[in-house]
């Protein structure tokens, strides 16, 4: 739990670097615009980092299905190699996201004189200032993200309907509140999130 704990909080401090460090210079210099390509690179990170959040929840929340229904297998399901194989997983799915996305928008005709009045680029808000057609753009961004958003939920809702109806099976209050316990860490990252 803490190995996709000390996950969490890398790409939560990585997620507010692809911003803060543009909102600085701009408060700094006085002005309020960024580049094209600044623009480009600060959406593919802060996608890749928004993703990798989500999914990060969906195998924290497998890890404390496992942990409370099979707690005597846990260390034989839940392996180092294991652990690191479905963070490397949700890079890997958070990088060919952000990388789609972003390729769906270098494809965009936009001015020659492209500049976003913000130290924030929002990938819809790029979208529409395209002069090209947005159609394909719409449908892939609006696709993919219900798509992934919803294997993460689903990961979730998931492991802790299981999780629930475990612990309501537990007869005893000690272990009951055991068992809740050791979710307690997950469900305040969560509830903060």
């Amino acid at each position: 739990m803490y190995f996709f704990l000390s996950n969490l909080s890398f790409v939560d401090i990585c997620s507010t670097s692809t911003t803060i460090p543009k909102m600085l210079v701009n408060i700094q210099t006085q002005s309020k615009a960024i580049t094209y390509i600044g623009c480009i690179i600060q959406m593919c990170f802060f996608l890749i980092f928004g993703e990798l959040g989500k999914f990060l929840l969906a195998v924290m929340a497998y890890d404390r299905f496992v942990a409370i229904c099979h707690p005597l297998h846990y260390t034989a399901i839940m392996t180092p190699q294991l652990c690191g194989l479905l963070v490397l997983v949700c890079w890997i799915l958070s990088v060919l996201h952000a990388l789609l996305q972003s390729l769906m928008v270098l494809r965009l005709s936009f001015c020659t004189n492209f500049k976003i009045p913000h130290f924030f680029c929002e990938l819809n808000q790029v979208v529409q200032l395209a002069y090209s057609d947005t159609f394909l753009n719409d449908v892939v961004m609006y696709f993919t993200v219900l798509l992934l958003a919803s294997i993460a939920l689903a990961g979730v809702l998931f492991s802790y309907s299981k999780i629930v109806s475990s612990i309501c099976a537990i007869s005893s209050d000690q272990g009951s509140y055991k068992a809740f316990s050791t979710c307690a860490p997950y469900l305040s990252v969560v509830s903060l999130l």
